[in-house]
């Protein structure tokens, strides 16, 4: 079983690494921090959220970061806020004990003019969504043109957000650069377009199998019922873990809408967190489930991308994911830390062969409970 040290990562991260309690490495960090740290090459890695990937492309972008140097030299591109504010602290913790590497994190939805004063300090790494980092880089409020190394983190969901023009332009920028790092939990067709277009015909090309990637901690759990009883029984579900918290996920904004106001007049404290939100409004109800004041959140597949809450005890499907990916992202919520948890179903006979279709990719088997 190998250490981060016997992958090449600098004692100093390493640290900085037994801090945050991560001592073993994940595959997806196994396979590619050796290759990262070996020297420059491109790199496509297909693993699913929750298996790491921060790190295994973090910590050797942070490696390979010098501090004397005030330039921006790595740049990361992630689809949604909430996962550019992740990342941004991820590698902030990780170099509590090395020399100082500044890192921004810039996104829509909040004011560009303080965006751009913090880019006025010096910033060694910029973490962004592209549509803003387009807006600034056309300002002249960050100069791209020193980076070394670029990664695109969840790539397919920038694409399906609708991000392919502006990726494609930020990398047209970027075609000298040594090192394009891509993460992605699959490679649809418009995705391999990308790779095909900006990457090196002979880029590596790592793959964690999905045995691998379903956290064993988790109990899968499914209750049969009709569309018209699903209230009735995520509120008798919710009455038996009214001292734990827990994120309940459905398909569409206004069903997230729909259900956080029906718990409300249930009497049971739930916050919707959904595209529509505003910045503020999202950053409060973020505020009040991380300090633990918030005990349930309803969301979107979208709008928990980038969601990094310990301590959850379940999370529950009222409307069932549409992908596998979805699936494991959602669940990936629970079960952190070396914790148990439980991802809960609420099962129409419509989803039977979704459910299915799950345990067979996954490696997952459902329990059924009344």
């Amino acid at each position: 079983m190998k250490n981060f040290e016997e992958l090449g990562v600098h004692q100093d991260f390493v640290k900085g690494l037994k801090d945050l309690k991560i001592i073993i490495p994940t595959d997806i960090q196994k396979e590619v921090i050796p290759i990262l740290l070996k020297s420059n090459t491109d790199l496509v890695g297909q693993a699913q959220t929750g298996t790491g990937k921060t790190a295994a492309y973090g910590l050797p972008l942070l490696q390979r970061i010098n501090p004397a140097n005030k330039v921006v030299q790595g740049l990361i591109l992630c689809p949604t806020r909430e996962l550019v504010q992740q990342v941004a602290k991820q590698l902030f913790k990780f170099t509590k004990y090395s020399e100082k590497i500044f890192t921004e994190a810039v996104y829509g939805g909040a004011k560009i003019d303080d965006q751009i004063s913090a880019l006025q300090r010096p910033t060694h790494i910029v973490v962004a969504t592209p549509g803003r980092l387009i807006d600034l880089v056309k300002r002249k409020a960050v100069d791209i043109t020193n980076v070394k190394t670029v990664i695109l983190d969840e790539a397919d969901e920038m694409l399906s957000m609708g991000f392919k023009e502006e990726l494609d332009e930020i990398l047209s920028q970027l075609s000298n650069t040594k090192n394009k790092w891509l993460f992605s939990a699959t490679i649809p067709q418009t995705l391999d377009q990308i790779i095909n277009k900006h990457m090196a015909p002979d880029a590596h090309r790592i793959v964690v199998s999905r045995s691998n990637v379903i956290n064993r901690d988790i109990e899968h759990q499914y209750i049969a019922c009709s569309d018209n009883e699903k209230l009735n029984v995520l509120v008798k579900f919710l009455g038996t873990n009214k001292s734990n918290r827990g994120m309940i996920f459905c398909r569409t904004k206004v069903n997230a809408q729909k259900l956080s106001k029906q718990l409300i007049a249930k009497n049971v404290a739930a916050e919707a967190l959904h595209g529509d939100l505003l910045q503020k409004e999202r950053d409060k109800v973020m505020r009040a489930f991380k300090k633990g004041n918030l005990q349930l959140i309803v969301a979107t597949d979208l709008a928990a991308r980038g969601i990094d809450v310990d301590s959850l005890s379940f999370v529950v499907h009222y409307q069932m994911a549409e992908k596998k990916e979805y699936y494991t992202h959602r669940s990936g919520r629970t079960a952190r830390a070396g914790k148990k948890g439980i991802s809960l179903c609420l099962i129409t006979p419509s989803d039977i062969t979704q459910m299915k279709y799950f345990e067979k990719e996954l490696d997952i088997k459902f329990k059924k409970i009344s």
